[in-house]
């Protein structure tokens, strides 16, 4: 019996890292950290020319997955924004719950992006790396920086009218992704006007749009395990066991930021819906626990709309509005890992962000936040538009991947706690409207 019992974790590991792709992640983490250690010039075992050549060929995956994230971005948000706006079904509904629930989403995920600079601006995880030797590794020589321009309140709605794009195609090829993210609420709100007749083709041409993108996700994130390997045998051979160090600090600094944002939720439960926290901190924990094992707020959706209609009990017409719609456009704890990885990172490459650059990324965050997809593994797709519009690498999204997952796990419970969050709320705000109804 005792050997039974010291053996059976053993196939039960094996089971795990050939069907969990976070586990498989983390396994060639730990095997990259390995050959890593044997490569780099604390063993002497290998020449330092050799070592190189063996990372830049073990580079090729993570090289690849890079690739595939940058060529699908763009379509992937601009079909998510506007299947979450018509998801509401009419404008009346729009209407009705759109208008407070879109300040609510901006409030929150402004917090959100608020907390996210506050810490990283505190902690400095990016410091805890060399830059020097993480720009060698990389093959940095010099890096642009953003210059740093007075923001003056004459340049103010010139740069409101720019938003709009005046050639959504030149938008697309371009990748101006805030430019995109508009085009795709005014195409949202005018499908929802229109008859179903003539919106359905146009809906269903997205839907298979989405569908598409994200099975091309899925090809990509294949890749992530070997991706995870090459990149953590490189960066170890070359600037040793601190790249660890500087990858803990920077997962600790966001789970330290989501910590705090969801004490922002325990205060919108008990003193603005009005709810015992306890019983019901209680009954979210089913979606939380699913949430966090699924990375997916979509695979979420169902049991959180049962959750909050029968555990809750908040009414239908708002679970079925906020939830499917916060699936899409409420990523509080997507808004701050951004924010967070690209103060990380450019901390890292040594990057000068100015006050004008810091308000571009905030609200490159917020509008990117809203288009981020349900699914798992595509948080750090949207991170490499922040990074363009922040002056810093992208490939340093690269450097993230490895632990990416993990904290997808967490972000996502974030963002599912949020939508919960938002239906109470949103469910005490319309008890208080019975009377004018019977009236």
């Amino acid at each position: 019996m005792e050997i039974k019992s010291f053996k059976y974790p053993i196939p039960q590991i094996s089971y795990l890292i050939k069907k969990k792709l976070w586990a498989q992640v983390l396994f060639a983490l730990f095997v990259g950290l390995l050959v890593g250690l044997a490569l780099g010039p604390e063993t002497g075992w290998v020449e330092k020319e050799t070592a190189e050549t063996i990372t830049d060929w073990l580079s090729i995956p993570a090289n690849l997955f890079l690739k595939i994230i940058q060529m699908i971005i763009v379509p992937l948000i601009f079909a998510s924004i506007i299947r979450g706006l018509t998801s509401s079904g009419s404008i009346e509904q729009l209407q009705k719950l759109g208008g407070g629930a879109a300040v609510y989403f901006i409030i929150t995920t402004s917090i959100a992006l608020t907390i996210g600079i506050t810490i990283a601006t505190t902690i400095e995880p990016g410091n805890f790396i060399d830059s020097n030797l993480i720009r060698e590794s990389f093959g940095i020589e010099e890096i642009e920086l953003v210059e740093s321009a007075e923001l003056s309140i004459h340049d103010i709605p010139q740069s409101i009218v720019g938003l709009v794009p005046s050639n959504p195609l030149s938008s697309f090829m371009s990748g101006e992704m805030l430019s995109i993210i508009i085009f795709a609420l005014i195409m949202g709100v005018a499908l929802i006007t229109l008859p179903e007749k003539s919106s359905r083709p146009i809906l269903d041409l997205l839907e298979s749009i989405q569908q598409f993108t994200m099975k091309v996700v899925s090809w990509a994130m294949r890749l992530a395990p070997f991706a995870a390997f090459g990149l953590m045998a490189g960066i170890v051979s070359k600037i040793g066991l601190s790249a660890l160090t500087g990858l803990g600090a920077y997962m600790a600094t966001v789970i330290v930021g989501l910590f705090v944002m969801m004490i922002v939720y325990i205060i919108i439960i008990k003193f603005l819906a009005k709810r015992p926290l306890s019983s019901t901190l209680a009954m979210i924990k089913e979606s939380q626990l699913l949430a966090f094992s699924t990375s997916s707020s979509a695979a979420t959706m169902p049991v959180s709309i049962k959750t909050a209609e029968e555990k809750l009990k908040v009414k239908p017409k708002v679970s079925q509005f906020i939830i499917p719609l916060g699936a899409t456009i409420n990523m509080d704890g997507t808004a701050m890992y951004q924010i967070i990885a690209v103060f990380f990172l450019a901390q890292l490459f040594d990057v000068n962000l100015s006050f004008t650059t810091i308000i571009l990324i905030a609200l490159t965050s917020l509008a990117a936040s809203i288009g981020a997809p349900s699914a798992p593994g595509t948080g750090i797709v949207i991170l490499s538009t922040i990074l363009i519009a922040a002056g810093v690498p992208v490939v340093g999204v690269v450097l993230l991947l490895g632990v990416d997952r993990i904290l997808d796990m967490t972000r996502t419970m974030v963002n599912v706690t949020g939508d919960l969050t938002a239906c109470l709320f949103f469910n005490k705000r319309i008890k208080d409207e019975p009377p004018e109804e019977k009236s």
